[in-house]
């Protein structure tokens, strides 16, 4: 019987909570084995490799490096190209651009000797398939769609905010006018000292049509559902904080709304929450105690009272928290869990529903 090996490249912030995940739930998942890279033997990160090889996780590194590791008192299992060429489904979690780079040195080949997934975070543009867990599922066509392209956790959001406000219960996108979106973005994670910055720091409009990539990409993930929305703008600014991302919008509909309606289809949508905070200290201190070591998985945190419409009800304004990346995190195992097989997925990851919540 063919065994189901999900290996993850890169220990970051998508990473390493990703590998727990795995671990904790890999009964639940139908896995037989994760295995992950780490690329550099650091004693800074002997303790977390330490407890993600002790959790049941295998690791996995270059040949040149086995010794290192093994003066930080730890065994590689696998080298880099075996584990990847054994894996069922690779995850990649590598910085921005190594994961093409990685397309092209190593998942090609592996996916030709029969691998059934490689997936890719949100800064891999051009990847694969963009994906994004409740938004496009019905997309994914199994034995073609080997090659899927996790969106950002912003993009998450902004394609959830689309869903609940300007579509009809998402099949109907001539609904929406236009959609605009300012992205506050944090500085970095709690777990970077890198790229911190000192005060607030705004961002270039990069894309004439879209302004960032966000807009850019929620685009091209609602385009694999044969829709062309119109209108779609982000802009996007750093804020010195390592807590939560925050974003306002304002979308612009067809058929008139009220907020009574917006928080009903919140309510309806087990994947989005509500919540009476207004802080991103109060949200990320209730992930820190009740999510899945801190990631709540919900798409979009709206503080309900935010909540505006004008213009006879269809100019729509507020405000919302972006779930750090547990919506990536959420949307990663799904697709890895649908390459495995996509009959079976949706009732396996029920096991996350925990993490969901209806307020915060």
């Amino acid at each position: 019987m063919a065994r189901n090996v999900i290996h993850i490249v890169g220990t970051g912030t998508i990473g390493e909570p990703l590998i727990g995940l795995l671990t904790h739930y890999q009964k639940d998942l139908g896995i037989d084995e994760v295995t992950f890279n780490k690329r550099t033997p650091l004693k800074t990160d002997r303790s977390k490799v330490v407890d993600l090889v002790r959790r049941g996780a295998k690791l996995a590194t270059s040949r040149d490096q086995f010794s290192g590791f093994d003066k930080l008192g730890i065994k590689a299992t696998y080298d880099t190209e075996e584990a990847i060429n054994r894996a069922t489904v690779v995850v990649d979690c590598t910085p921005s651009g190594a994961g093409l780079a990685n397309k092209e040195q190593y998942y090609l080949k592996a996916a030709a000797a029969g691998g059934k997934g490689y997936i890719a975070q949100g800064s891999e543009f051009g990847f694969g398939k963009m994906y994004a867990r409740g938004i496009n599922d019905e997309t994914l066509v199994p034995g073609e769609d080997k090659f899927v392209q996790v969106v950002s956790c912003n993009t998450h959001n902004i394609s959830a905010l689309i869903k609940l406000f300007g579509t009809r219960n998402n099949t109907a996108p001539d609904n929406l006018v236009s959609a605009d979106f300012v992205c506050m973005r944090r500085a970095n994670d709690i777990s970077q000292d890198d790229d911190f910055c000192a005060s607030p720091e705004v961002g270039k409009h990069k894309d004439e049509k879209f302004g960032t990539h966000h807009a850019r990409d929620a685009w091209h993930l609602y385009k694999t559902k044969g829709w062309d929305l119109q209108g779609l703008y982000s802009s996007a600014m750093k804020l010195n904080s390592q807590f939560m991302h925050v974003m306002r919008f304002h979308l612009r509909v067809k058929e008139a709304t009220s907020v009574d309606k917006m928080i009903k289809t919140i309510r309806e949508d087990d994947r989005q929450a509500l919540t009476f905070k207004k802080s991103a200290n109060q949200i990320f201190s209730f992930g820190r105690d009740h999510g899945f070591f801190g990631r709540i998985l919900n798409q979009t945190i709206i503080p309900h009272e935010t909540l505006s419409v004008s213009n006879n009800g269809t100019d729509i304004r507020g405000f919302c928290f972006t779930s750090q990346d547990g919506n990536s995190l959420l949307s990663s195992v799904a697709a890895a869990l649908w390459a495995i097989d996509p009959e079976t997925f949706e009732k396996k990851i029920q096991v996350l529903k925990p993490y969901f919540f209806e307020e915060v």
